[in-house]
């Protein structure tokens, strides 16, 4: 019975822990201590990024959080990346705070129309806004004018849209795209394309306090002061598709999986090197579903190791190498067709991985060649050109010693036992041979 009473006793006191515990958290829909999340974007706009800008809303949002806080710095990048995240936030279930910041930041190209679609957009001084003029796709970057048009009004169009959306300064907007102005914080302050200037992010939330803005889902009003920052950062999967996204990891990745591929075909069992090339090549692959990629860039590429190849079949005395290498920079000079130089192959990733990869094909051909062109050492065909002496008369037939085995040997002229002889010919078991000169 006492036994009984004690369990009752510990179920009851278990259930008025669990309740007090529950008590001290606030109930569904509501604020969750009025904390801000905060996430960190200083790379070019490219589907990995916006992919991660997404999930961070959707994340906050299932967190009661008061809203997002990007810590945005970036030159640009995709229009349909940007478009992407534009969506999210004009639709989002939850304030999103754009801040360009640190000082020395900025926001250019997507980034201004990324600022401008915020529910609150923020600078902190010595950064800037602006260059957000529509540039050609495409090798040489050029296109014809009526297209340029097209294109430019689009972007104006949607530039503007937004803006006017947000009632922020769209004449400001519809320059900054037509004619690639840009401003500092405080100028941009001062004509309402943004709505705060703010050192920090502490200054940044006073600043915010009060303020109301308009939701999908309502009108709300921020109670940010001295409101918890949660900052949060990117998880291994954000990090290492990130990390993919930059152009020139692609690129080397691609260039060390066509030498690694390459070189386990020209030796057959080596194993490590296709293994690595293989594992690099998918990773590359993978990459470039993220990146402008231009398939005349990439096709060049491939064309060029065709040539190397051929280089060992083919005796073209290093013309099939040379228009390889060729072919190797006129490819990477194409590969990723981007105005914006953080979507770009960098020059100097670029000539370097050239130079190596080239004088790795070349040491590899040379090998083969040399392979191909050395005197066989075994077999029958290794007998060639061996010396030995004669161990009986040949005059037709008779016998020779040569490398510590006794051999049928036949010659033209009568050879003497003891004078060395040298073959010329192999016939089965049977040796053709000659006297060697001197004798």
């Amino acid at each position: 019975m006492m036994k009984g009473n004690k369990i009752k006793t510990m179920l009851l006191s278990f259930m008025v822990i669990v309740l007090f515990s529950l008590s001290s958290y606030p109930a569904f829909g509501e604020d969750a201590g009025g904390a801000f999340d905060a996430i960190t974007v200083d790379a070019a706009i490219t589907p990995a990024v916006a992919k991660y800008i997404i999930k961070s809303i959707e994340e906050s949002h299932s967190a009661r959080s008061q809203g997002l806080i990007i810590l945005l710095d970036t030159p640009g990048g995709l229009d349909l990346a940007m478009r992407d995240i534009i969506k999210e936030i004009l639709n989002s279930p939850i304030p999103v705070i754009v801040f360009v910041h640190p000082s020395g930041a900025r926001a250019a190209s997507a980034g201004v129309m990324i600022t401008m679609a915020a529910h609150v957009a923020a600078m902190t001084p010595g950064t800037n806004i602006g260059a957000a003029h529509p540039v050609a796709m495409g090798v040489g970057g050029k296109m014809d004018e009526t297209m340029a048009k097209k294109i430019e009004n689009d972007a104006v169009a949607y530039a503007v849209g937004i803006a006017e959306k947000k009632k922020r300064n769209a004449e400001w907007v519809e320059d900054a795209v037509r004619k690639s102005v840009s401003i500092t914080a405080e100028e941009a302050l001062g004509l309402h394309v943004i709505d705060i200037v703010a050192g920090n992010m502490t200054e940044l939330l006073d600043k915010m306090d009060g303020k109301t803005i308009a939701l999908p889902s309502g009108d709300v009003s921020f109670k940010s002061k001295g409101a918890l920052i949660n900052e949060k950062t990117m998880g291994l999967r954000e990090r290492i598709l990130t990390t993919l996204s930059d152009p020139n990891i692609a690129y080397l990745l691609l260039m060390i999986g066509l030498a690694g591929l390459y070189f386990e075909f020209a030796h057959p069992g080596a194993i490590l090197p296709g293994v690595v090339g293989g594992i690099s090549l998918i990773l590359s692959f993978f990459a470039m579903q993220t990146l402008p990629v231009n398939y005349a860039g990439m096709l060049l590429i491939l064309f060029g190791i065709i040539l190397f190849i051929a280089e060992i079949k083919v005796v073209s005395h290093g013309m099939l190498t040379v228009a390889g290498i060729i072919c190797l920079v006129l490819g990477s000079l194409m590969l990723f067709e981007s105005p914006v130089p953080a979507l770009r192959v960098s020059l100097r990733v670029m000539i370097p991985t050239i130079a190596i990869v080239s004088l790795f094909f070349v040491g590899v051909i040379s090998l083969a060649v040399k392979a191909q062109m050395r005197k066989p050492s075994t077999g029958m065909e290794g007998m060639i050109g061996k010396e030995g002496k004669a161990i009986t008369l040949i005059h037709g037939d008779g016998k020779v010693f040569i490398k510590g085995e006794v051999w049928n040997a036949s010659s033209v002229d009568t050879i003497e036992e003891g004078e060395s002889v040298k073959v010329i010919e192999v016939k089965g078991l049977h040796l053709k041979v000659e006297k060697t000169e001197g004798q």
